[in-house]
């Protein structure tokens, strides 16, 4: 079990070092160990300006996060709450995205995509097992250990986890991040367990072109081609794509919640676990390419949407990093808008996903939950 420190304080036991991260409510610093000199993130939240709910949000993530240690998890380390603040000790992870690093590389081939979602894989199973879902397993949160080369990946962000018992189906909220969302989700319908393979589905599927399987500017068109399944390989880049790594998408990215293929099943895939003998070792540049351009358009609406959120004219409300925003314009209509691709938004009004005009595939949205989950 990760230390739970009840009695003391924080600067006790940790020298605060440089910022690495922001938002409204919570700065991440590095920090430094007193005792082993080994260094941390501390994830420091202002729990002053946090709702009941949000505090509650709060407590979910960190006894989420103590109970799961895994490689491929980023883990918590040390919880410690004083009067204004909870420090939350993780794992510092230097090795930046998981999807940034591949375009970096100078080979990379469908066994390298094998190897990448079958560690994904391992963290999804070890939360499943934990009865742990993670509802927004997307690029953002698959980050590496550090810069070395064959670093592990690293699932991070809990933020938005559930709990649930065994095999268990219920309606958890409208939450995600667009692109991501799975058929049961948008149709509002009791979900569980599976969303998250269905999350891995459409990594997967980035993995092996560098471009996603459902894409519209249309937030309800979008939504439609997710609800329907529809989704196919174009020629002539997934020609060389082996039949092996396709039918482990269609298995991921089945419709009816109750056939798709499991985390433990996805592992045991000839894809995944004779890689040797199954996956294509040739160079795939043109997904490269393709991949450059997707982590391009990421990371351009982020910089958008944080210039606009700068800007006089808006003001956040909740948390500009950790949780919840909308933007208000100065004349006081509301803009439902992600400050960064990685922020999660709240919307209150879950019937609707029927909106109109340009959707950020790489929004987290979150929508209000039932009291008590």
């Amino acid at each position: 079990m990760a230390a739970v420190a009840a009695c003391t304080r924080f600067s006790d036991n940790y020298d605060l070092k440089e910022e690495l991260g922001k938002g409204a409510f919570s700065v991440v610093r590095r920090c430094v160990q007193k005792c082993t000199g080994l260094e941390f993130a501390a994830k420091i939240i202002n729990t002053k300006k946090l709702s009941a709910r949000d505090f509650q949000k709060l407590e979910r993530e960190a006894r989420i996060c103590r109970k799961l240690q895994h490689p491929n998890i980023v883990r918590l380390h040390d919880s410690i709450q004083e009067e204004n603040f909870h420090y939350l000790v993780f794992d510092l992870v230097t090795g930046g995205e998981l999807f940034e690093d591949i375009v970096a590389r100078e080979f990379y081939s469908e066994a390298d995509a094998s190897h990448c979602i079958q560690q994904i894989l391992e963290s999804v199973n070890h939360c499943h097992q934990n009865g742990v879902v993670h509802r927004d397993l997307k690029p953002e949160n698959l980050l590496l250990a550090s810069k070395a080369k064959g670093a592990a990946v690293k699932l991070a962000d809990f933020g938005l986890a559930i709990e649930v018992q065994g095999e268990q189906q219920a309606w958890f909220g409208f939450a995600g991040t667009p692109g991501y969302l799975s058929p049961e989700v948008l149709k509002k319908e009791p979900y569980g367990k599976p969303v998250d393979i269905w999350a891995c589905g459409v990594i997967l599927y980035i993995l092996l072109v560098g471009y996603p399987p459902f894409w519209d500017e249309d937030q309800h068109r979008l939504y439609g081609q997710i609800k329907a399944g529809a989704y196919d390989y174009p020629s002539p880049e997934w020609d060389t794509v082996t039949p092996e790594a396709k039918n482990l998408i269609n298995q991921m990215l089945t419709v009816n919640p109750s056939k798709r293929i499991t985390a433990s099943d996805a592992l045991k895939h000839p894809w995944i676990c004779q890689r040797e003998r199954v996956a294509s070792v040739v160079h795939r540049q043109e997904t490269v390419d393709c991949l450059k351009k997707f982590n391009a358009r990421r990371k351009l609406k982020g910089a958008i949407l944080t210039t606009m959120l700068a800007t006089r004219n808006f003001s956040s409300k909740y948390d500009a990093h950790g949780r919840s925003i909308i933007t208000k314009k100065g004349d006081g209509s509301q803009v439902k808008e992600s400050t960064d691709s990685s922020t999660t938004l709240e919307d209150d009004d879950v019937k609707d996903d029927k909106s109109k005009g340009p959707v950020d595939r790489c929004s987290t949205v979150i929508a209000k939950e039932p009291e008590g989950k």
